[in-house]
């Protein structure tokens, strides 16, 4: 039920995000009115200057009229101000949300979405996207409603002051606007094309720049440089098409444009000469005013249409971020326990992933609070996937995982995971200083105290001393700079310092040289009040667990203490003797 409302709710709620800040928009569209209906009159001045005062000899209106031109003209910067700063400024307010929402929404999804799209592509979505949206918004959106109000309001003034001259510039923008929406349709597609080009060259990039060393350590530049060239030039090859489209129908826009004035010029001078349907110069110089006017909007209809229909692809790209929906959610009654101890139980779990391939089945074990489970087996035997379903990145396809009798699917996702530290192997440090990377998760609760005590548990204070700016210095992105055993002490040392029941260490000690690992081990044998799962391929690290279980294919396949295993002279027994030899 749950999972239903909220597919109902998905998608790119555009219009929630703006009408907190309407009324801006509202004064926005306003100050428009006031500068069109402006632009409108000046023409009739004109109008009445030519035809009062220059034929007519009324020289007293001109004061008058040259007054109220001024005053117009005035009155116009204002509203153009306010016509600016209200679209900027409410558009920018917009973007902020919408921004902060479509990071909300990632943040939610499920592990598999991200196992299924790569993170350039997301990258591209919360800006190049998002930008195109706030594109959309402020500028564009402005300039389509003074376009569309500077052509009906002209249009009025052209048919009031004489119906027969109207018809050249009615006809071109019937015109102008049919040759817009054949633009817009061919548009769309080219739009949608770069927009998912953009996405993959931007992956290329970040790949390449996150694994630079490895690719210099393989000598594989010129391969990368292909790969990007390749995906570069398709990009070149889309924008060219999108010119191509450009370049075929601006053309007629500006040749349009640039006709009617003259059409109305001589037209109107063929009327005037003939005394034809009341023709007089000060109204032949009003039309050409009016004429003038409206060669922009015909001008920015190619324009505006393009980047609309660019706006309106990245919307597209959005809302299929929106239509993704998480099956992993908080229950809708959930059991909130006082504390988590952290007994830990699977209960013939079984695991599939969407594809169909089985990755555990009838997997069953009790951890009780306070004891250490060591977790072996062969690459791709499911010892990471059992972490990951303990921590609900994935749900169980069979079989039930309850901590402290309490199944996990009826806890919150906060509580459950708020109870686990996680050691993972592939470590991940920011580009901030050491004492940060360590109190991550709990910043405001974690004293200096707690941190050097974590430190020196995870045998990491030794070298963090020996910096120059000690538990302040800042360690580049993903930790370079460090060594791999070094990011390890600072992970485990993170882990600690949450001071959390359960422990997992997934594979984190493979960097460490055997004393180190040694220390670690001693100390973490003295944490009697945390429940610790140890994942490994070394015996050293799990040999003094309470319960040791090997894995095969998904099964287990051995279980019992280290030297119940080494006496079974099984899978456990022959890890033993490729690592130590035969045991004495």
């Amino acid at each position: 039920m749950r999972n239903k409302e909220k597919k109902k709710r998905s998608g790119f709620r555009l219009f929630d995000h703006i009408k907190s800040h309407l009324w801006q928009y509202i004064i926005g569209v306003i100050a428009i009115i006031g500068v069109v209906s402006i632009a409108m009159t000046m023409p009739e001045i004109s109008r009445h200057i030519v035809d009062d005062v220059i034929v007519g000899g009324e020289s007293e209106l001109l004061i008058k009229l040259l007054a109220a031109y001024l005053i117009l003209g005035a009155m116009k910067a204002l509203l153009q101000y306010i016509k600016e700063y209200n679209f900027d400024s409410v558009s920018s307010k917009v973007v902020v949300s919408l921004r902060r929402d479509l990071f909300k929404h990632i943040q939610s999804l499920d592990t598999s979405y991200f196992d299924k799209n790569n993170t350039g592509e997301i990258m591209a979505r919360l800006k190049e996207d998002i930008d195109k949206v706030w594109e959309a918004l402020s500028f564009i959106s402005m300039l389509l409603i003074e376009v569309f109000l500077h052509t009906a309001f002209i249009i009025v003034c052209m048919v009031r002051l004489n119906v027969y001259m109207a018809i050249i510039p009615i006809c071109a923008i019937i015109l102008c606007g049919t040759l817009a929406i054949r633009m817009d349709r061919k548009l769309d597609k080219v739009f949608g094309d770069i927009s998912e080009e953009n996405a993959v060259l931007n992956t290329t990039c970040e790949e390449n720049i996150a694994g630079v060393r490895t690719v210099k350590a393989f000598a594989k530049e010129k391969f990368e440089l292909l790969k990007f060239r390749k995906h570069n030039d398709r990009y070149k090859e889309l924008n060219v098409d999108l010119s191509k489209v450009f370049a075929k129908y601006y053309p007629f826009f500006s040749f349009v444009s640039g006709i009617v004035p003259l059409l109305v010029l001589v037209i109107g001078g063929i009327f005037y000469v003939k005394g034809m349907f009341g023709v007089t110069l000060g109204m032949i110089t009003a039309y050409i005013a009016y004429a003038n006017n409206i060669i922009w909007p015909m001008e920015m209809l190619g324009w505006l249409t393009n980047s609309f229909s660019e706006a309106i692809a990245s919307v597209k790209k959005l809302n299929k971020i929106y239509s993704e929906v998480s099956t992993i959610n908080d229950p809708e009654d959930p059991v909130t326990p006082d504390i988590i101890e952290g007994s830990i139980t699977f209960d013939k779990v079984g695991f599939s992933k969407e594809d169909g391939h089985e990755i555990l089945k009838d997997v069953s074990f009790d951890v009780p609070a306070g004891k250490t489970l060591g977790i072996m087996g062969a690459s791709g035997a499911g010892k990471t996937s059992i972490v990951s379903l303990l921590t609900r990145l994935y749900d169980v396809t069979d079989g039930e995982i309850r901590v402290d009798g309490i199944p996990i699917k009826n806890l919150t996702l906060k509580q459950l995971r708020g109870s686990i530290s996680l050691v993972t192997q592939d470590v991940f440090l920011f580009s901030d200083t050491i004492a940060e990377n360590i109190k991550m998760g709990r910043k405001h609760r974690i004293s200096d105290r707690i941190i050097r005590l974590s430190s020196r548990k995870a045998c990491a204070s030794e070298f963090i001393d020996k910096m120059d700016k000690g538990y302040d210095t800042v360690i580049g992105e993903r930790g370079v700079g460090l060594s791999g055993g070094q990011k390890q002490r600072i992970s485990i040392a993170r882990a600690l310092a949450k001071e959390l029941p359960i422990l997992i260490m997934d594979d984190s000690t493979s960097a460490l040289d055997m004393e180190t690992e040694r220390d670690i081990q001693k100390k973490l044998k003295a944490l009697t009040d945390m429940t610790k799962i140890i994942i490994a391929h070394r015996i050293s690290s799990v040999k003094d667990a309470d319960e040791i279980i090997v894995l095969e294919e998904g099964r287990i396949a051995e279980r019992g203490t280290h030297d119940e295993l080494l006496a079974r002279k099984g899978l456990y027994y022959e890890t033993y003797v490729s690592q130590y030899g035969e045991p004495a």
